[in-house]
């Protein structure tokens, strides 16, 4: 087991900058965490680790330890599932090619959401472009955001209740692999797959799909999230007790895209001690 000294103290393992939907360099969001007292962050960007080295810099000048992760995208009949990947390696090939295949399917789908956004709104895909930063994954909150600065809606929310909405004539759906895929992917590059907030308003995924992504290496499920339900996490509580599953708590802190503050979930010592002992693929920066 690692040694908990250089960790000890309140973690949070999901965390977003400006590298995928979240409004603050990765820098700015570890500061972020510092002054919630957090001892470890992790920076889980979707579908990339572009914002990596500047995180670990950020954290080893703020004392704290960096957990390298990942947000990886994942589709089960339609409906989004969200893979968080710790301590894997970056440069693993099977991996990084399905991380540029989701991303070059992201720019596509927004720019054919931008055009038809266009027909009706004042919008362009320069104002899209705008709202994102170098080596960012673009995605719907950046049109959101464009379309904040337009005028056109108040907020993000409303952009996605309304305008992005999967019902909208507007939605184009993402390219991703499904969920068995998605995990062994991570496994395969030495990383530990948690499933993000699993018990959401979109309620459990089938138990068989879980008891198949349990096979092919999920670690377990962040069950301390605020979009999660009770009834959900206990049926979820229940399983990582029968299979000696590693359960997290995280904030999915987006800085001003969404309320979520850091540090308002967090992951217990003993389980980031797991985690790390599991992973294989790369290793924390400690301070």
């Amino acid at each position: 087991m690692p040694d908990r000294a250089r960790f000890e103290g309140p973690s949070d393992l999901h965390l977003h900058s400006t590298h995928s939907d979240g409004t603050e360099p990765p820098a700015q969001v570890m500061a972020a965490a510092h002054r919630t007292g957090l001892r470890t962050a992790a920076l889980t960007d979707h579908d990339t680790t572009s914002g990596w080295a500047e995180a670990a810099e950020a954290t080893a000048s703020l004392g704290m330890t960096f957990i390298p992760g990942m947000e990886l995208s994942a589709r089960h009949n339609g409906r989004s599932v969200h893979v968080l990947a710790y301590l894997f390696d970056p440069d693993d090939a099977a991996l990084v090619a399905m991380t540029d295949r989701i991303r070059s399917s992201r720019l596509d789908r927004a720019r054919v959401m931008a055009e038809r956004i266009a027909r009706d709104y004042d919008l362009h895909w320069d104002d899209i472009v705008a709202q994102t930063s170098d080596g960012a994954t673009v995605g719907r909150p950046h049109i959101a955001d464009a379309l904040v600065a337009r005028g056109v809606v108040r907020d993000r929310a409303e952009a996605f209740s309304s305008i992005l909405s999967p019902g909208a004539a507007y939605y184009v759906a993402l390219f991703a692999p499904d969920p068995v895929t998605a995990v062994s992917l991570v496994a395969g590059a030495g990383g530990v797959p948690i499933i993000a907030h699993p018990a959401g308003r979109s309620g459990l995924l089938p138990m068989p799909l879980l008891h198949e992504m349990l096979d092919a290496g999920l670690g377990g499920f962040e069950l301390g999230h605020r979009e999660n339900r009770e009834s959900g996490v206990r049926v979820l509580r229940r399983l990582c007790d029968e299979r000696d599953l590693l359960v997290t708590g995280s904030s999915d802190y987006h800085g001003l895209g969404k309320p979520n503050q850091p540090g308002e979930h967090t992951t217990s010592d003993d389980m980031l001690a797991r985690l790390i002992a599991r992973a294989r693929g790369s290793a924390p920066v400690y301070a």
